[in-house]
């Protein structure tokens, strides 16, 4: 997608089935970060924002994904940023959902992923959010990696 014109609109992915989301989020930051791409990890609550820096020290098992939080001084040179607050947004890449609810500041960006698991709850709050996508016109792509080893 290319920014700047007045057609602009973000690309959506919603990975659905994920058997561990959080463990899915850090291998598709480790993907966005291997093809020089910068990622927001938006989380509920500052647990689930230490959840992900604890996963994403130890994801993949040989090395980790360089991460920090928005309010940190290496924010801005940083390829992952994982926080709950979302004052202070650093880039425009990639934004990572892993909020119950639509960001009210997804559209700056020029991916957004949303990761649903298998919980029933979870699938309920993301059926809420693509709907919320789709009535607004955004195409969404749709990728099923319920079956794939990892």
């Amino acid at each position: 997608m290319v920014k700047g014109t007045c057609f602009d609109m973000t690309q959506i992915d919603f990975y659905t089935h994920a058997a561990d989301k959080y463990h899915t989020a850090c291998v598709l930051c480790a993907k966005a970060v291997e093809r020089g791409l910068r990622v927001m990890v938006y989380t509920p609550d500052a647990a689930t924002t230490e959840k992900m820096d604890k996963l994403l020290w130890s994801t993949p098992a040989v090395g980790f994904i360089p991460h920090c939080r928005a309010s940190d001084s290496l924010a801005p040179v940083t390829p992952v940023i994982v926080d709950h607050n979302a004052d202070m947004l650093a880039h425009d890449d990639i934004l990572l959902n892993l909020h119950t609810e639509q960001p009210l500041f997804f559209s700056r960006f020029h991916r957004l992923i949303e990761i649903v698991s298998t919980e029933e709850n979870d699938r309920t709050a993301a059926r809420e959010r693509f709907r919320f996508y789709r009535d607004r016109g955004y195409e969404i792509h749709s990728h099923d990696i319920g079956n794939k080893a990892r």
